[in-house]
């Protein structure tokens, strides 16, 4: 039997792999009277192992079965056993349809062999076209999804609700590519800056200097302390106030976190969408360098009905509870819970930095001035005079960064100048960090 080497699936495993090179494994199991319709294999991409497999809709249109699902499967153990990532590429309409229960039976063996290596080796998942009902979860499952502008993701058929551009805006996918083969050298990329595994040191590499020098703005903060030509953001078109990043610095790889990329309050997708990425770096002891610049965290009737407090929580677990290098920097405003949950010593910080102009309060200024010194706006003529006046001297006195670093809130006032070099220096000083917990599966989220 001759296997079809212009398949899809094998295409798009070519344009994966190192020179195009990679070798199958099973190449002649069959599923009822066709070869199982999913490719398997492993190879090298940037010079790294991984296996990789391809789901093949030239074959019954992908249908899974018992035999691809053996198939997959045997995939995740070698990675469990090896410590090489999995890269997964989606193409399928779903089970086959026979009305028994071997399906059902095909994807909770696919299921529990992700789940055994999830926070193991990195796993991402590609979707390539069809990607529909019980696959959507196993893709899911994975640290990433990156999808092609024209796939499809999703549990029951909705046009509406299963194209590229919805998953991005609703936190599914981490990045959208043009073609297939677009989204495969995305996921090249991707790969690149993770670890092979959990036990393994984060990559190091080549690196240009900074695209440029410290301005004013959060954008400028990020590129000035990032290589030149390194920083790939994830989850960009989802939940705007919140910035989640990979990137290099002095060649290793770090995550980006940021709460300056927009003047917009936290919501509660801004909170999960920074909680999961900081657990999925956690995983793999990639270093967290946080950029704090907001005035909080959402406190309107909807967010609190939409459950922000939990998803707030979450966010402060997630930090308190990661054991990988974290370096806070206050850019701006740090107000109330947020300093708490992203800089403050409960959340482990090994150090936390503030510009020189930052304000670092439990309150903002105004209300600061209502509770703490209204006795001082008692017999005032002009009081909307009087409460900036006292506004303005509670900034730069309690609130102010010195005042913060002078209770040891933070451990050293630095200038956006100095930003790239602090980063730098603790990354180098946290290198060989290690943390004992106590003893416990893991901790437990609110709902």
């Amino acid at each position: 039997m001759e296997k079809n080497l212009n398949s899809p699936a094998r295409i798009l495993l070519t344009a994966l792999f190192d020179d195009g090179a990679y070798q199958e494994i099973g190449t002649y199991v069959m599923e009822k009277d066709s070869p199982a319709g999913v490719v398997t294999a492993y190879g090298y991409v940037n010079g790294n192992p991984v296996y990789a497999f391809a789901q093949d809709k030239s074959i019954e249109h992908g249908a899974v079965g018992m035999a691809q699902a053996e198939k997959i499967s045997k995939l995740y153990r070698l990675a469990a056993k090896t410590g090489a990532p999995i890269i997964g590429i989606y193409d399928s309409n779903g089970a086959f349809m026979d009305g028994s229960a071997a399906s059902l039976n095909a994807y909770s063996l696919m299921m529990e062999q992700a789940a055994a290596v999830s926070g193991v080796v990195p796993q991402i998942s590609v979707i390539a076209g069809v990607c529909a009902g019980s696959a959507a979860m196993m893709a899911c499952a994975a640290d990433f999804v990156i999808m092609a502008q024209d796939a499809e993701l999703f549990f029951t058929p909705n046009i509406e609700q299963s194209s590229a551009e919805v998953c991005t805006k609703n936190g599914i996918s981490a990045l959208t590519a043009g073609t297939p083969e677009d989204a495969v050298a995305q996921a090249r990329k991707l790969i690149n800056l993770l670890p092979v595994n959990n036990m393994a040191c984060t990559p190091c590499m080549e690196y240009d200097a900074p695209a440029v020098a410290a301005g004013s703005d959060f954008a400028s903060y990020v590129q000035s302390i990032a290589d030149g030509d390194s920083i790939l953001e994830v989850y960009a078109d989802y939940a705007g106030a919140a910035y989640t990043a990979l990137a290099t610095v002095t060649g290793s790889t770090v995550a980006l976190v940021g709460t300056g990329k927009t003047d917009a309050r936290l919501t509660e997708t801004d909170c999960a969408k920074i909680a999961r990425f900081v657990r999925t770096c956690d995983a793999f002891s990639i270093p967290v360098i946080t950029l704090i610049d907001t005035l909080g965290f959402e406190g309107s009737a909807a967010s609190e009905t939409a459950g922000s407090v939990r998803a707030l929580t979450r966010l402060a677990g997630s930090y308190a509870e990661a054991t990988t290098p974290k370096i806070s920097v206050v850019t701006g405003k740090a107000v109330g819970a947020v300093f708490v949950a992203l800089a403050g010593k409960g959340c482990n910080a090994d150090f936390s930095y503030a510009l020189e102009t930052a304000y670092i309060a439990p309150l903002m200024p105004e209300a600061a001035v209502e509770f703490l010194w209204h006795d001082r706006l008692k017999g005032c003529d002009d009081l909307k005079t009087k409460r900036q006046e006292l506004a303005k001297e509670y900034t730069d006195t309690v609130a102010s960064a010195g005042a913060a670093a002078g209770l040891g809130t933070v451990d050293e006032l630095i200038t956006p100048a100095d930003l790239r070099s602090a980063v730098s220096k603790a990354l180098g000083m946290l290198e060989g960090k290690r943390v004992t917990n106590l003893p416990k599966k893991h901790n437990n989220f609110p709902l």
